[in-house]
């Protein structure tokens, strides 16, 4: 896989990106020879993976110690990649640490959810969004969850959050893609990751079968700009989730015609 730095570079910014799938999309990235802004709560494993970074691909980072739970979380991102040109953006933090039904918890968690799932991203991907519009070049991946497929007892705020993310990324798909922006929604299915593999020790379950983040990775980057949501085959369900794809594309554009009489259409 090659990925064009021409088309997404000179510098990435990533949330999440300490470890599991943030830290994946930093080693592809890399190796293509953008500029990484790593952003997570931890300083100590950013700052690690920056290094490791640098020595082997030779590029250049900055980390951001920025928790998205905040309300300034993306103002703190913004800020964290001031001055540079940033041709591609990577919406990676949030899993779900509540594993609560709705009721059984005070209001404040779920806030805080959607703070970070949606409010956040939207802000972060307006302000990265527009300048790789006006140079007619970009990328921006957004990650959502297999939650988002089907509502979640037990996470419906989680589920509704990461249902929003598809819907969003579609939509931006229909509008970048005439500016040749590409934008893609990586639909995650349990991958190996440390915060799965606290999750289960915490709850003293086995850990079923899990996808490789690097693998997961790479399948989204070799799909972007060609569709707008990729969904990670599971335990042999790949006709299907290659059905729900091909489903939700065909809304898609059918949304994007009957819409044109409400909205501008796009050059």
């Amino acid at each position: 896989m090659t990925i064009d730095a021409a088309q997404y570079g000179p510098w990435a910014v990533i949330t999440g990106a300490s470890d599991g799938t943030g830290a994946a999309f930093a080693h592809q990235l890399a190796q293509a020879g953008i500029h990484l802004v790593l952003v997570a709560r931890r300083e100590g494993p950013l700052q690690s993976l920056a290094a490791e970074l640098e020595a082997e691909y030779g590029i250049e980072t900055r980390t951001a110690s920025i928790d998205l739970y905040n309300d300034d979380g993306a103002a703190a991102v913004i800020a964290a990649a001031a001055g540079l040109e940033v041709g591609f953006f990577v919406a990676n933090a949030g899993s779900d640490t509540n594993g609560s039904q709705f009721l059984d918890k005070s209001i404040q968690p779920w806030e805080d959810l959607m703070l970070r799932n949606v409010l956040n991203v939207v802000r972060c991907t307006h302000h990265f969004a527009g300048p790789m519009r006006d140079r007619r070049r970009g990328g921006i991946v957004i990650l959502s969850s297999g939650s988002a497929l089907a509502g979640q007892p037990g996470g419906a705020v989680y589920s509704g959050s990461k249902s929003f993310q598809v819907n969003f990324s579609e939509a931006l798909w229909c509008e970048l893609r005439h500016h040749n922006v590409h934008v893609l929604c990586g639909v995650c299915a349990a991958m190996d990751t440390p915060t799965i593999r606290q999750l289960l020790a915490d709850n003293d379950l086995p850990a079923p079968p899990l996808l490789d983040p690097t693998d997961v990775v790479a399948s989204f980057l070799e799909v972007l700009g060609q569709k707008p949501i990729h969904i990670s085959p599971f335990m042999g369900n790949d006709e299907q989730m290659a059905m729900v794809e091909a489903g939700r594309l065909q809304g898609v554009l059918a949304m994007e015609e009957s819409t044109k009489r409400f909205y501008k259409a796009n050059d």
